[in-house]
């Protein structure tokens, strides 16, 4: 091995042990009761997120690369395997939270194990093995930021079905930031042909290729993302009352889990108060609304006399006017909350962090889309369909991880991940 590649293998083994910490960093402020629950299907325990993410290196990397490898213990394969039928069987997502054991202990021991055999593969691996090694490797890492990102929407969603409604940290450096209200304005976006997806040499999902020539019609688009004080004049208007704004599908469904507002609103003594990470808090009018469905999001567009954008559109305006800045509100800034928007001088703000932005696109392949082979074939083209595309990043985000061309998706009923609204014309 050259000396220029066993360097590279150093920041690459840095750039793991960040990435490994950094989920453990999240689960700091939990007390071992919390690593268990799941409140409902979406949601994975805490302990689950940690051995799943150490899992998909043990599986798809030392297993393959490190001679003589064993297996942390027999079992593993079957218990935090999430969707990989490739892989072989597994405990159904919905029995997660019905595995008291391994202990949290248990796991924590797993993934030292499994670290300190990273380490040694990657002061062994051989020549020849190195390509597709990295390969397998940025996509464990970016696999573990992904869900560093459901860990904490999933704690959120834990702590905030508790009565008691904890808070996850004590932080008020959000509601202590100097915000500027920009009013709502429309931005002209020439159309004709533009280049969608992504063309490049790093890394990025399958989903996000081929890069590709659309057409698109001139639009406007928000200056901003739709805030709580905007959103509260939908509700008191009777937006959640009114069937003439919404799909028959999110209509009935509004109805039947009898939505008023988004989800964490609570109305105490008739004030509307909002679960946040740092406990139950007066809702800020300046924030961006946040944790609402695709359904909540078209029918504020509709009673608004607005759209929501495509995903084209999306992209198309957020390389015009955010080229290259990935400045925002990640998870990096440690207020694991949406917030108003800073004295800056953007002109269409908050394009990436604060909040997912549901667009009106559904989750297919780009032309020439081409699965991976084998396992990893599983990771994002068997759910393009019946899913509607997000896109930007929210303040749970990793900074690093998030590009314009990103394409996170979920169904059209989802709440508690951290998802928002930005109006088209």
């Amino acid at each position: 091995m050259s000396s220029f590649e066993e360097k590279a293998l150093d920041i690459e083994l840095d750039k793991y042990f960040e990435v490994r910490k950094q989920t453990e960093k999240i689960c700091a402020p939990l007390h071992t009761e919390d690593y268990v629950l799941q409140p409902m299907a979406d949601v994975s325990p805490p302990k689950w997120h940690l051995a799943h993410t150490t899992w998909f290196f043990e599986t798809f990397i030392l297993s393959r690369f490190l001679g003589g490898y064993k297996p942390f213990h027999e079992m593993y394969n079957y218990i935090f395997n999430s969707y990989y039928e490739s892989i072989g069987e597994r405990v159904m997502r919905v029995d997660r939270g019905n595995l008291s054991r391994p202990t949290v202990s248990d796991v924590m021991n797993y993934r030292a194990y499994v670290d300190q055999h990273m380490k040694e593969l990657l002061d062994t691996i051989k020549d020849e093995d190195i390509l597709e090694f990295e390969k397998l490797f940025v996509i464990g890492l970016n696999h573990e930021q992904q869900h560093q990102e459901l860990l904490i929407t999933d704690i959120k969603y834990i702590l905030g079905n508790n009565p008691l409604m904890p808070a996850y940290i004590e932080n008020d450096q959000n509601t202590n930031a100097i915000s500027k209200r920009i009013e709502l304005e429309f931005l002209t976006v020439h159309g004709g042909e533009h280049l969608i997806g992504y063309e490049g040499e790093a890394f990025a999902w399958d989903n996000e290729k081929l890069a590709h020539t659309v057409f698109v019609d001139d639009f406007e688009i928000a200056n901003r993302l739709i805030t709580n004080e905007e959103y509260l004049e939908f509700i008191n208007d009777g937006g959640y009352k009114k069937f003439n704004f919404w799909l028959g599908e999110g209509w009935d469904l509004a109805k039947s889990q009898n939505w008023e507002a988004p989800l964490y609103w609570h109305k105490v003594n008739g004030k509307w108060k909002n679960y946040t990470l740092n406990g139950l808090k007066p809702v800020n009018l300046d924030e961006p609304v946040t944790h609402i469905s695709f359904y909540e999001a078209d029918a504020f567009a509709s009673w608004a006399g607005k759209r929501l954008l495509t995903e084209n559109e999306w992209e198309i305006a957020a390389k015009y006017f955010n080229p290259k800045s990935s400045k925002g509100n990640f998870v990096e800034n440690e207020n694991y909350h949406p917030i108003p928007i800073q004295n800056e001088t953007q002109k269409c703000h908050q394009l990436l962090g604060d909040v997912w932005e549901w667009t009106y696109s559904g989750y297919f392949p780009y032309p020439g889309y081409v699965r991976e082979e084998g396992a990893l074939g599983e990771y994002n083209g068997k759910f393009m369909i019946n899913q509607m595309v997000l896109r930007g990043g929210s303040c749970v985000t990793p900074q690093n991880h998030i590009r314009l061309t990103y394409r996170n998706f979920f169904h059209a009923d989802k709440r508690w991940q951290f998802t928002g609204i930005r109006l088209a014309n």
